[in-house]
């Protein structure tokens, strides 16, 4: 490909490899002040998360003609044990009265003072209407309810819940995530990399070009978000700052560890880094493509927040792939050898792969290699047994929260002592004007809801609201969700819809179900044809895709068996699959592609026998490092107080060491030296002569 050898010419030129520098300093200087819009540039209202076409979605749309759909109900609630006085009551009610000032509150929908009928608690719900900010403006919105609310209280407990509880705490957690997990990550990349290099300079270098690029990918980001309609949100842009370290810096090892074997053998460094630019290039581009196109297929997705996490993630890994094919090349190639130091690669010196640690591994694979492939599959095969006590089923709000309960839970708990669970959190219909009648009977009659308001109508609608008996996020509370989409619907010319939060959340999770089982089938054909081109093989790909499948599965089965005993989550996001097999599979197949094409490219040279033991043993060393480094860095997602990020953190940095320390580099080894010529069917390795039994058992002095 004539533009591959225009890149690996400009990026390891003598004169241009300063043009590389200069063009990245200055693309830096112009992204820097945009990437620090992004945060702005995210949608986090209602409408950026769900469904498109489900029906609580369309409900949202139409409930626009009655209040609009970014107005979130806070649920000021006032308790006491020992039992309300006269002042207490009394404060509620003049709360209230100062509650309807507030701006944003929607004019006379205050409602409330409620007592309950025990005589310790009140509860008064005050709409509020935040506009496009959605959540980011909801933290501001309850501060301001409960510095009223707790003014003068004397002693009663006061909390925020409700939705406008409930997103102001999402809010909060996520606050700061931007400096958190950029700082977790930085901390995490440079200590693996001191670890890795045994440097205390080149680590700077990957650093750098990944710095670089996330900065370049958030500006890019903001500018297509601003001005083209792509959507970004909390949550990818979370994502987005661990996967453009953890992917960039996996380019940077692959790299980093051919150039360094080609400083062993050239003399010339500008020489050395074009022949590892040849040679490493194409399983870089070809593993970055791959998560590139696995991202790509979450566009598919029904759910908006899926939908969205794809682009903004591919676009953050293909700048990454830029940056590491042209800007680390030039550094590395201007800063010369003694980058390395103190162990500089010394032209003429062994390499010492050829001795290393995977070398002996392999040795140990290829004396039984179907034992040792049937013993790991059989332990990756119990491992994924914990799948059976996998809970996917959604989050409640009190489970959304990792290591806290924040306020709006403390105070859904006080109302689901006192007052109809689902006080605050109506359930929507909208029903055609003259059906108003029929469809207000058939919502009162289905068993699980309460105190259903009147119909209002406007422009050919009507609007109704119900009260759930049970609590919003519960398994009763969506069977009612069915119940009164059953009754209402069954209303002739009615065409009525049933939405709300808790209708919301049933179709999120219906949501995710469709998209897991759409988008899993077709990550699995993408990855199984880029295989076959790159390898031009049929058997190999097939059983790379196995070994991908049974080390996701064992990951889940033993996230599941922490979970459920260890962290005590007790559940997980209905998307929490679907993610955990996206940035497996995908990430998982860079490191097939890493060892199968060098395995490929010495098989040639000397058969697959020896083809697959000098591969584990030239990358072996750069595959576990990049494990350590991606695993890290997904780590990181832990230090957030939000449990869908912590659960993916955990499941993908356990998946990953699982991946480099065993699939790849034990079962897929032995894998390869038991199929021999039959893993390469039917390309020309598997047609060509096979070298002497003598000549397998020799061992190189290097790595070729």
């Amino acid at each position: 490909m004539s533009w591959a050898r225009t890149i690996v010419a400009i990026a390891s030129g003598r004169r241009t490899k300063w043009a590389v520098l200069v063009f990245w300093l200055i693309l830096a200087a112009v992204a820097a002040p945009l990437s620090g819009k992004l945060t702005g540039a995210e949608k986090n209202d209602s409408s950026s998360w769900l469904p498109a076409k489900a029906e609580s979605t369309q409900v949202l749309d139409l409930q626009s003609r009655f209040q609009s759909p970014n107005v979130f109900a806070g649920v000021v609630v006032y308790a006491r044990a020992s039992g309300l006085t006269s002042a207490d009551r009394a404060k509620a009610a003049a709360d209230a009265h100062r509650f309807a000032g507030v701006t944003g509150v929607v004019p006379g929908q205050v409602a409330g003072p409620v007592f309950a009928r025990d005589g310790r608690a009140i509860e008064t719900i005050v709409p509020v209407n935040l506009g496009s900010k959605g959540w980011n403006g909801a933290s501001a919105a309850a501060t301001t309810l409960r510095d009223i609310a707790q003014a003068n209280a004397g002693g009663l407990s006061v909390h925020i819940t409700g939705p406008l509880g409930s997103a102001a705490d999402s809010a909060n957690s996520f606050k700061g995530i931007d400096g958190t997990l950029l700082a977790a990550t930085l901390l995490i990349v440079i200590v693996l990399l001191l670890i890795t290099y045994r440097s205390p300079v080149l680590w700077l270098l990957p650093v750098i070009s990944a710095g670089i690029a996330l900065t370049s990918a958030d500006a890019l980001i903001y500018l297509l978000a601003a001005h083209a309609g792509l959507t970004v949100n909390a949550q990818s842009a979370g994502i987005l700052y661990v996967l453009v370290f953890g992917a960039g810096t996996d380019y940077a090892l692959l790299l980093t560890a051919r150039y360094r074997e080609e400083l062993r053998r050239h003399s010339d460094r500008h020489e050395a880094m074009a022949l590892a630019l040849r040679r490493a290039g194409p399983a870089i581009i070809a593993s970055a493509g791959t998560v590139i196109l696995a991202l790509l297929t979450l566009s598919v997705a029904e759910l908006n927040s899926t939908k969205s996490l794809g682009p903004v993630l591919a676009i953050g890994v293909g700048v990454a792939l830029l940056s590491m094919l042209t800007l680390l090349p030039a550094l590395l190639v201007i800063c010369g050898r003694w980058i390395f130091w103190p162990v500089k690669p010394a032209y003429g010196s062994a390499e010492p792969t050829a001795r290393g640690i995977w070398a002996g591994v392999g040795r140990r694979i290829a004396a039984r290699p179907r034992m040792v492939w049937v013993t790991t599959a059989v332990v990756l095969g119990a491992m994924a047994l914990g799948l059976t006590g996998l809970k996917a089923s959604g989050l409640t709000a009190a489970e959304s929260f990792a290591g806290h309960h924040p306020d709006s839970v403390a105070g859904q708990s006080v109302v689901d002592q006192n007052f109809p669970a689902g006080a605050g959190q109506p359930v929507v219909v909208v029903a055609n004007e003259p059906r108003a009648a029929q469809v207000l009977a058939a919502f009162k009659a289905t068993p699980g809801i309460t105190a259903v308001t009147p119909p209002v109508t406007r422009d050919g609608h009507a609007w109704l609201q119900g009260t759930l008996t049970s609590a919003p996020d519960s398994q009763a509370a969506f069977t009612a969700i069915d119940r009164v989409r059953t009754a209402v619907h069954a209303v002739p010319g009615a065409d009525a819809m049933v939405g709300g939060n808790t209708a919301v959340t049933l179709d999120i999770a219906r949501a995710a179900d469709h998209d897991r089982n759409l988008i899993i089938p077709i990550i699995l054909v993408l990855v199984f044809l880029i295989l076959g081109l790159l390898l031009r093989a049929v058997i190999a790909p097939i059983v790379l895709i196995a070994t991908v499948v049974l080390s996701f599965s064992a990951a889940l089965g033993v996230s599941s068996l922490f979970f459920n005993n260890v962290f005590n989550y007790g559940n997980a996001d209905n998307s929490f699959p679907l993610f955990v097999f996206v940035f497996l599979v995908a990430l998982g197949i860079d490191y097939n592609i890493f060892l199968m094409t060098r395995v490929r490219e010495e098989a040639g040279k000397y058969g697959p026998r020896r083809g697959a033991l000098t591969g584990l043993a030239a990358t072996g060393g750069v595959i576990t490092s990049a494990g350590l480094v991606l695993a890290g860095t997904f780590a990181a997602l832990g230090t957030l107080p939000v449990t869908f990020l912590a659960e993916l953190g955990f499941a993908v940095a356990f998946g990953v060491l699982l991946d480099t320390l065993v699939v790849r580099s034990v079962l897929v080894t032995s894998l390869s030296l038991d199929l021999g010529r039959w893993m390469w069917w039917p390309s020309k390795l598997y047609r060509q002569s096979v070298p002497e039994p003598a000549q397998l058992e020799e061992q190189p002095s290097a790595v070729p």
